[in-house]
């Protein structure tokens, strides 16, 4: 599952705002905003979309592992 901070990192990236995102994913903002600052969660199914229009718009999802943290790439 992403994180909230990769979120943040994935929509700052590609240079979306909030609303951006929420529009995208078919979400109000404030789901989006209240999951990044740690203030709620988001069901899986909408964590999905989410996840589905980042990465469609060209992200890459890093899970954590033993040396590191979770993180994000950009596609080539």
């Amino acid at each position: 599952m992403i994180t909230p901070m990769q979120i943040k990192l994935a929509r700052t990236a590609l240079g979306l705002g909030v609303r951006d995102l929420a529009t995208a994913a078919n979400v109000a903002p404030s789901t989006i905003h209240r999951f990044e600052t740690d203030k709620g969660s988001m069901h899986s199914r909408t964590l999905d979309r989410v996840q589905q229009v980042l990465e469609e718009s060209g992200i890459i999802f890093i899970h954590a592992d033993e040396t590191a943290g979770p993180g994000i790439r950009l596609r080539k």
